[in-house]
């Protein structure tokens, strides 16, 4: 067996076991008879589509093959909401703290966070009007730029978002990433949307007072948010749901880390709120941060399994389009 041939059988691992010992060969042949003989390891291409092969054939195994859609559909939710959070905060830095009020600024914003949010404005006008590719590399550079606001915050001194506010608009960033390269007009137009929904917001509730902790914004902001996406995405459920259309409960599962994050302020309360503070703490708030941060991601395999416990195919019964066993 050449190097080649073994490291595409490690890849072929991703595929359930009966899968493999019934086609393994066959998907290996034609890997090997298509690459370059000189080839010593797989190529990027090859070893991301024997990946997402195995994570089709796993998902088809468990009868959970609407996840995928349903991930694309919280991406979009995703996207959408931190549209309307980047277009909230854009504003809000144009309303920097008054000169003689002795508060150090990112002159003429409030902060360096302006960065990341024009990077998030530049995404929104992407998804109308080059979806796909070019989305998909603007919304990682907005990760990438939201990541490195407190990085630059902290070593230059100059004031940045809490991290409270910078963590959830990179879980709502990550999840976006999946969002679909194909979306009607009214679909793409969702992000531009809300962009001009956050900016309006922030006029409304008056951008010219004094922003520049946005602790009040961020304690108000966020939790309502949170709310708003969680309701929207059970309202999708239930009405997908109706016709026999699960995407929107594997959306609903996908979501529950970013409003997690979301919904910091009112899960540490209602943990603060037991010992009588009547605020959070700020270590219960990391706590919070770091709790939902760690469990979330539990959550959908968990449901996965699941699924397969209840409704997925027994092991041995044929798959309808190619006849292997499942």
């Amino acid at each position: 067996m050449s190097s080649l041939e073994r490291r595409y059988r490690h890849l072929l691992r991703a595929y359930p076991t009966d899968y493999r010992r019934d086609r393994g060969d066959e998907i290996v042949g034609t890997y090997l008879d298509l690459a370059d003989p000189r080839r010593r390891w797989p190529s990027p291409a090859d070893a991301a589509d024997l990946v997402r092969g195995g994570l089709r054939q796993r998902l088809r195994a468990a009868g959970a093959t609407d996840l995928i859609p349903g991930v694309r559909l919280a991406a979009l939710l995703a996207l959408t909401t931190a549209a309307f959070l980047a277009g909230f905060w854009a504003l809000v830095e144009q309303s920097p703290p008054p000169a003689g009020a002795g508060v150090p600024v990112f002159d003429p914003f409030t902060s360096v966070g302006i960065v990341a949010w024009l990077a998030w404005l530049v995404v929104a006008v992407l998804v109308l009007v080059a979806p796909g590719r070019p989305t998909r590399v603007a919304i990682a550079m907005a990760v990438l730029a939201t990541v490195a606001v407190p990085v630059v915050g902290l070593t230059t001194g100059l004031p940045r978002p809490p991290l409270l506010v910078l963590a959830p608009q990179v879980a709502l960033g990550v999840l976006a990433l999946a969002v679909a390269g194909h979306l009607p007009l009214v679909a793409r137009a969702l992000p531009i949307t809300a962009v001009a929904g956050g900016g309006m917001a922030a006029y409304v509730l008056g951008h010219s007072n004094y922003w520049g902790s946005y602790r009040w914004t961020a304690e108000q902001l966020l939790p309502a948010t949170g709310a708003v996406l969680l309701v929207v995405a059970l309202l999708l459920a239930v009405g997908l749901a109706m016709r026999r259309d699960w995407r929107g409960g594997w959306a609903v599962v996908v979501l529950l880390t970013p409003i997690g994050l979301l919904s910091v302020h009112i899960l540490a309360g209602a943990v603060d709120g037991l010992g009588g503070a009547p605020h959070p703490t700020y270590p219960t708030l990391v706590g919070a941060a770091l709790t939902v941060g760690l469990l979330g991601p539990i959550v959908l395999p968990a449901a996965v399994a699941l699924r397969r416990r209840i409704g997925g195919s027994s092991p041995g019964e044929p798959c309808p389009t190619c006849g292997a066993r499942r």
